[in-house]
């Protein structure tokens, strides 16, 4: 059968960014410079530069710029430094990977490779299967690879049963993914269990690179970076454009081409590309023991994961009966009632290994990361052993990002591990840097509203927009981009900055469903390409794009009509409106992407 990814297939990973501890000292120089022209720029925003006749307009904006300083915080003790996991020889046995090996049996390790499915197309699932297959260890192995079908299809059964697998359902989805897993750890005994989407297509190599981590007992699961291999290319500047005007057109593009570098036009238009937040953010979480589990992809110590149910459930069933007879003072009925309560309770146990939860391998890394009696550890494994599939539309993209937003927030707001005993400081300071993310839209959407307001009122956000206000704002804004273009290590940080403003209606739906108790869905994100109109889906984006359109030409208007402005004013307020037209436009033009020459299209799923 073909697929649309099938022309892809040939495609190889990027290696992990190689480690320089000069270029790290260079940025932490660098962003400790930044930092300080950033406190220094905002003191002076605050006890200086507002202007006390607009109070309405100055203050929430300083508070936006405070406010998007602290998540400047986060970010930079996020990437402060790399300290990579040590990588060991992989074990020969089970014994090695325990911290009493003289009390286990000397055995061959045993692996069970997961692939919970709902709805995916049996032959996607087939490829998926056909790879972990393929696994290669030096020393003997016994991988179990079970299919987990929450569709419960005759179709996908039969798969299983053909390429000689397990095959794994259950009477009901309670619980979606996390009870599909529940269900099938209840029928399997493997020491380490591999987790995969329907689509994760594995490389060989993926145990022989990983099991040597879990020589240390104490490292409960391993993280492998999420590459996707068919996010789009696109097509060289001088190609576009030849399509459009022939060879004048060729012309413009190699020349321009000449100038700036390669302009690859269509090019990941969702910005897809996890490298940033795998390579760069997850990989710097190591030294704080933060790097957290992203579900397909990582390795899991059985061990680990159960012990941590049945302490959680233990947990609950103590408070349960100390809320029960915190009222009755005969101290012999107390303990008689109480152990009555925890026998029965236990005899109803159903043990949730992963937690039922939109989000549970974020939750599981939280759950896991505040043991105090275990100090269980996280590794992010930096090379890439695995390949899947992009959204490769707006719908299923805005599918995904408001599941991982909704997910983050419930956990945030209900059960916040910055609440939690058992974690370290740093921990919590990774931890709170994930969700405050999130809660940019408050201060972007001012970010967004701010040129507008100056430029069909006149109104400016500080006293004046003097030699005093550019002293302070523009060595802040260079040090920035310096400081970020050196800690990032050559990975494109454009697309991100593109979307994480343009994100901002997403993250409001998600914060107004968490803030009703509303409880996040779990949708599978779509594998195939999905037709139809997104337009509805970027209106937000669209009404920022015309509102600031027609507010650059309104007071272009009354500047040719002889109103007087500061220049310095002018200026730095419409080139602030259209570079948010131009964020804007990213999303906007996503909408209507469609691949080349009918590519991407789902076809043959």
């Amino acid at each position: 059968m073909a697929f649309y990814f099938d022309e892809f297939e040939g495609r190889k990973p990027p290696p992990p960014i190689p480690y320089s501890m000069a270029r790290e000292l260079l940025w932490q120089f660098l962003a400790t410079v930044n930092m300080v022209l950033g406190g220094w720029y905002l003191w002076w925003r605050w006890f200086y530069s507002l202007n006390h006749d607009a109070l309405w307009f100055a203050v929430p904006l300083a508070a936006a710029e405070t406010l998007a300083f602290v998540g400047l915080g986060f970010f930079t003790v996020n990437l402060w430094l790399v300290r990579d996991s040590e990588r060991r020889p992989p074990p020969r046995v089970i014994n090695e990977c325990v911290s009493n090996p003289d009390e286990a049996a000397e055995r061959e390790i045993a692996v069970d490779v997961f692939f919970p499915t709902y709805n995916e197309d049996p032959e996607l699932v087939r490829l998926s299967v056909l790879d972990a297959k393929k696994i290669v260890y030096p020393h003997p192995v016994d991988i179990r690879i079970h299919v987990l079908d929450d569709g419960r299809r005759e179709t996908m059964k039969k798969v299983a049963a053909e390429e000689g697998v397990g095959y794994i359902t259950r009477p009901d989805n309670i619980g979606f993914k996390a009870g599909n897993m529940r269900n099938a750890m209840q029928q399997t005994s493997g020491d380490f269990m591999v987790i995969c989407d329907a689509d994760t297509r594995v490389f060989p190599s993926i145990l022989e690179d990983t099991l040597g981590y879990f020589t240390d007992p104490e490292v409960a699961w391993v993280q492998t970076p999420q590459w996707f291999y068919d996010i789009p290319e696109g097509a060289p500047l001088k190609v576009r454009l030849e399509r459009c005007l022939g060879r004048a057109g060729s012309f413009i593009g190699a020349a321009t081409e000449k100038i700036v570098g390669p302009i690859q036009v269509g090019r990941d238009p969702f910005c897809n590309d996890p490298q940033m937040f795998y390579d760069i953010i997850q990989r710097r979480r190591n030294w704080a023991n933060a790097s957290f589990c992203c579900g397909a992809g990582s390795i899991h110590r059985r061990e680990a994961v159960m012990e941590a149910a049945l302490k959680t459930y233990a947990a609950s069933i103590d408070e349960l009966v100390a809320k029960t007879v915190s009222e009755i003072t005969d101290e012999r009925i107390k303990r008689d009632l109480a152990e009555a309560m925890r026998h029965e309770l236990a005899m109803e146990a159903e043990v949730t290994p992963y937690k039922f939860h939109v989000s549970e391998d974020i939750y599981t890394s939280m759950v896991l990361h505040s043991d105090p009696e275990r100090n269980w550890k996280s590794v992010l494994h930096p090379t890439v052993e695995s390949k899947m599939l992009s959204p490769q539309d707006l719908l299923s993209w805005v599918i995904q990002r408001f599941k991982y937003a909704g997910g983050t927030l419930d956990i945030a707001f209900h059960d916040n591990p910055l609440f939690r005993k058992g974690m370290t400081f740093k921990q919590k300071v990774m931890y709170a840097a994930t969700f405050y993310g999130y809660l940019g839209c408050f201060w972007n959407v001012v970010f967004l509203a701010a040129p507008l307001v100056y430029l069909f009122t006149g109104v400016a956000p500080v006293a004046a927009y003097s030699l005093d206000f550019f002293k302070h704002a523009i060595p802040f804004l260079l040090a920035n981009q310096l400081a970020f273009m050196v800690g990032t290590w050559g990975v494109g940080t454009w697309g991100g900055q593109v979307f994480y403003l343009s994100f901002f209606p997403i993250n409001f739906r998600a914060l107004w469903t968490v803030a009703r108790g509303k409880k996040i869905s779990f949708p599978v994100t779509p594998k195939v390409r999905q037709e139809g109109n997104f337009v509805r889906l970027v209106i937000p984006q669209i009404v920022v794009i015309a509102l600031t359109a027609v507010a650059l030409i309104y007071r272009g208007i009354r500047v040719s009509l002889g109103e007087t402005h500061q220049l310095g004013g002018l200026l730095t307020n419409a080139f602030w409106g259209f570079m948010n037209i131009l964020f804007m436009a990213g999303i906007v033009r996503a909408a209507f992407w469609k691949p080349e020459n009918g590519e991407n299209t789902g076809e043959g799923l």
